[in-house]
C-alpha cells in the first residue's frame, strides 16, 4: 500500500515537473520572440501613405518596378526545397573568413578623399571628401525578425557598432531583413546623430522603432537631399520589398552619393535593367560603384544580378573602380559561397574592369586600390 502511494506521488510530481518545464519553455520562447512584432516594422498611414500614393512608382496599393518582374520563375523538374536540403553546393567557407580592422584615416587632402570600408554583406562605409556615409547596416547575428531562426552570419562584424566613426548619413536601400535591421537601427539611433535616408514608406519602420521624425528623410526615385555638403539621390532599382506577408508596401532604391569632386553609386538589391544606363547618363561617371553580386539564382533572375550582369551594369553606369558587395556574410541562395566573386573576377579580367575585392573591414583607397589576390579561394 505504501509503495503504491509512493508511486502515485512520484507520478504526480513528475506531471507537475513536466508542466513546469513546459511553461518555462513557452516563457522562454515568448521572451525570445518578444521583439518579432516590432521587427516586422510599421505600416503606411496618414501623410506618409498620401505621399506614397502620389509616387509615379505607386499604383493599385503597391510600389512597382519600371518594367514587369517576377520574384520567382518556376522551372519544371526543379525542387528548390530539395536542392536547399540535399544540394551539393559548398554554401559555407571551410575556415573562418579573415577580418581586418580599418583603423582611422587622415586624408592628406580631405577634398579628394574617397575610401570604401566593406563590413560584410551590403554594410559599407563611404568616406568621401571628409564625410562618412553608412550603407545598409546590419550588425545582428541573423537577418531575420527572430533571434532563433533565419540566416545566420558566416563571420562576425569586423568592428563593433559602437566603434564606428561619427557618421553624416545612414542610407537604407530597402526593407528586407538583410538590409534593414531593427537592433542595428536602434543602436545607431543611440550612438549616432546622423539622419536616415530611406526610400518612400521605409520611414514607417523607423518610426515604429523610435527614430524621431527629424532624423528620417524619405525619398522617391530621382529625389535628392543635401547633407553635410553631399548631394544624395535615390535612384531606380529593380527589386521588391516586404517584411511580413505584405509585398511592395515600401519602395526600394539604389543610391548616388556625390560630393564636390567625387561620386559613388550603390545598387542596393536589383536585377539588371535598362535603368543603369539612364543613371549613368544622368549622374555618372562614378569613381566607384558598389555592386550586388551574390544571392542570385535562375529562379529569380529579374530581382538579383548575376555577377556578369553586375559588370554590365557597372559599364552602363560609367563606373571606375568596381567593389562587390552582398556576398560572403549570409547564405541566401543555392550557389557556392565563393562562386559570385570567382565569376566576377573572371568577367572583370575579360572586360578590363578595375576591381577591388576587400576582406571584411579592409579599407579600399579608391585611387590606390589593393590588387586582387584571391584571398577567398583559400577558405572556399
Amino acid at each position: 500500500m505504501a509503495r503504491a502511494q509512493s508511486t502515485d506521488v512520484e507520478r504526480s510530481l513528475g506531471r507537475r515537473m513536466r508542466g513546469v518545464a513546459g511553461l518555462a519553455a513557452l516563457a522562454g520562447l515568448a521572451w525570445v520572440a518578444r521583439d518579432v512584432p516590432a521587427a516586422l516594422g510599421g505600416r503606411l498611414s496618414g501623410a506618409r501613405a498620401e505621399r506614397a500614393a502620389r509616387s509615379p512608382q505607386f499604383r493599385d496599393g503597391t510600389f512597382h518596378n519600371l518594367a514587369g518582374t517576377r520574384t520567382m520563375v518556376a522551372e519544371p523538374g526543379r525542387n528548390l526545397v530539395r536542392e536547399l536540403i540535399f544540394g551539393k553546393q559548398k554554401r559555407h567557407p571551410t575556415t573562418p573568413v579573415p577580418l581586418l580592422r580599418p583603423g582611422t584615416t587622415d586624408a592628406a587632402d580631405a577634398a579628394d578623399e574617397l575610401n570604401i570600408v566593406w563590413y560584410g554583406h551590403a554594410s559599407t562605409l563611404i568616406e568621401i571628401e571628409g564625410r562618412r556615409v553608412l550603407l545598409d547596416p546590419v550588425w545582428s547575428d541573423r537577418c531575420s525578425p527572430s533571434g532563433l531562426v533565419g540566416p545566420r552570419r558566416l563571420h562576425e562584424p569586423p568592428v563593433g557598432i559602437d566603434e564606428l566613426p561619427p557618421l553624416d548619413a545612414i542610407l537604407i536601400s530597402h526593407d528586407h531583413y538583410d538590409h534593414l535591421d531593427m537592433a542595428t537601427v536602434r543602436a545607431l539611433l543611440a550612438a549616432q546623430s546622423a539622419p536616415f535616408l530611406v526610400p518612400l514608406g521605409v520611414g514607417a519602420h523607423l518610426d515604429r522603432w523610435g527614430v524621431p521624425a527629424e532624423r528620417i528623410i524619405e525619398l522617391d526615385w530621382s529625389e535628392s537631399h543635401r547633407v553635410a555638403g553631399l548631394e544624395i539621390t535615390a535612384t531606380a532599382a529593380q527589386h521588391f520589398s516586404g517584411r511580413g506577408l505584405r509585398r511592395d508596401g515600401t519602395l526600394w532604391s539604389s543610391w548616388v552619393v556625390a560630393g564636390a569632386r567625387r561620386k559613388v553609386f550603390y545598387t542596393g538589391d536589383s536585377g539588371y535593367f535598362d535603368g543603369y544606363a539612364a543613371i549613368g547618363a544622368e549622374h555618372g561617371p562614378f569613381d566607384v560603384t558598389l555592386m550586388q553580386i551574390g544571392a542570385y539564382d535562375r529562379a529569380w533572375p529579374t530581382i538579383h544580378m548575376f555577377p556578369e550582369e553586375a559588370v554590365d551594369a557597372h559599364v552602363d553606369l560609367r563606373g571606375g573602380l568596381f567593389v562587390p558587395v552582398h556576398w560572403a556574410t549570409f547564405n541566401l541562395a543555392l550557389h557556392d559561397w565563393s562562386e559570385p566573386v570567382d565569376r566576377l573576377w573572371a568577367e572583370a579580367k575579360a572586360r578590363d574592369v578595375r576591381l577591388a575585392v576587400p576582406r571584411p573591414g579592409e579599407r579600399v583607397v579608391v585611387d590606390e586600390p589593393p590588387a586582387v589576390d584571391g584571398w577567398w579561394q583559400a577558405i572556399a
